[in-house]
């Protein structure tokens, strides 16, 4: 690797880790507040504006990186990303906080996509290694973060989000003084070519058969963000001792120590779907323990758990694509899973707090984390029982002979 990678690789993972100790201190703490002073439901309105701006970024980011360049588009995403959480400290109410979220998304849809469009610009035989260190920095980001909202749990909002103001100015610093302006690719179109606002992202939902696979995946991502909305709701109501923070802490320190190893050893010996279904299980196992025992010890539990889906499908997921679709629609599915994802976050953060709200007005302590599981439990039985079906090249083989059996 040379030195111009080696230091662009620097400021993408110091990017990386800082956007995730910066997200990590804030939002536990703030859904955690919302859910006291309103309700769940309005913690998971603000958290979905997030979503619905970074969706949002995607139908422009390509003639944004056209004209000032992936650098340009990271560090301008992640200053409108840093300024509108620096305003988050002086505002109030559900709805300058919505407002100011969705910035926050617009922000990290922006800035994302450039660290990654760095990454992918990088040779063959050095993409394993940057994306390895990009997802292990984002890990430790994690669990730092997760570590200083314990510690800043007390403190006041605007002193919260002037502290993570100040990360991501340290992630704007970072952005312009490591990674290039372009990459290490050519730029394939001239910028007169590129559109400023473009809605080809659409083209990607519809991957033929794979569009079942999306929708699970889809479930999934609702399954997760529902958990990171849920929790610290979950918390401020039955373990309100314990910091809104204090389970991403155990999940990231989980994650870190099992990811590797655990689907390293469980992928050579049983099939993706399987898999996926084990990670489907643990998220089973979890929300019945949140909902069931609902104290601290048993979200501790149930964070030792939950994580098996972050560890075990999400891998296998991308596996089990990469099987079923071909390779020249893998582009086109690489846009179907970002929407896919981005509606399942969508929505899972919505009802994430409307489920939590009703489970308190139905006086069932737990309901919304059955529901979890039941929905999850169906999931793992779709992945566990759906058999090895054929491969994108085997479906291929088979198109063919229809055709020519056809034509006989």
């Amino acid at each position: 690797m040379t030195i111009e990678r080696r230091r662009a690789l620097i400021g993408v993972n110091a990017g990386i880790f800082l956007a995730h100790i910066g997200n990590f201190i804030w939002f536990p703490v703030l859904v955690a507040s919302l859910g006291g002073t309103d309700s769940g439901f309005w913690a998971g309105v603000v958290m979905c504006m997030t979503y619905v701006g970074r969706l949002a970024a995607t139908f422009f980011y390509e003639g944004v990186a056209a004209r000032i360049g992936i650098r340009g588009a990271v560090f301008a995403g992640t200053a409108t990303e840093a300024v509108a959480l620096g305003l988050m400290g002086f505002g109030s109410g559900v709805v300058v906080y919505s407002v100011l979220a969705l910035f926050i998304g617009l922000g990290s849809g922006t800035a994302f996509p450039g660290l990654k469009n760095i990454l992918v610009s990088y040779p063959d035989d050095e993409r394993p290694k940057a994306f390895s260190t990009f997802q292990m920095s984002a890990q430790v980001g994690l669990f730092g973060g997760a570590l200083a909202g314990g510690l800043l749990a007390d403190v006041d909002l605007r002193t919260l989000f002037s502290v993570v103001f100040a990360i991501f100015i340290g992630f704007c610093l970072a952005a312009s003084a490591f990674i290039p302006r372009d990459g290490f690719g050519s730029v394939d179109k001239p910028v007169d070519r590129v559109p400023l606002l473009s809605t080809a992202v659409f083209k990607g939902i519809e991957v033929r058969g794979a569009t079942r696979y999306f929708l699970l995946s889809a479930v999934f991502w609702f399954l997760s963000i529902g958990f990171m909305v849920g929790i610290p709701l979950h918390m401020e109501e039955y373990a309100s001792g314990w910091a809104p923070s204090a389970p991403f802490w155990i999940t990231g320190l989980t994650v870190l120590v099992l990811q590797y190893p655990l689907f390293k050893f469980l992928i050579k010996h049983l099939r993706p779907g399987a898999v996926m279904a084990l990670g489907l299980a643990g998220m089973v196992v979890a929300f019945t323990a949140f909902g069931a025992g609902r104290t601290a010890p048993w979200v501790v539990v149930g964070c030792l758990t939950v994580v098996l889906g972050e560890i075990l499908f999400v891998p296998s997921f991308d596996i089990w694509i990469a099987r079923k679709v071909p390779a020249d629609r893998l582009a086109k599915a690489m846009g179907a899973m970002h929407f896919f994802r981005s509606a399942g976050n969508m929505i899972g953060s919505l009802l994430a707090g409307l489920l939590f709200d009703l489970a308190l007005s139905w006086d069932v302590p737990g309901a919304n984390w059955y529901i979890a599981a039941l929905i999850a439990a169906g999931c793992a039985a779709i992945c566990l029982f759906s058999g090895d079906e054929e491969t994108a090249e085997e479906a291929v083989e088979t198109a063919e002979e229809e055709r020519a059996e056809a034509s006989a």
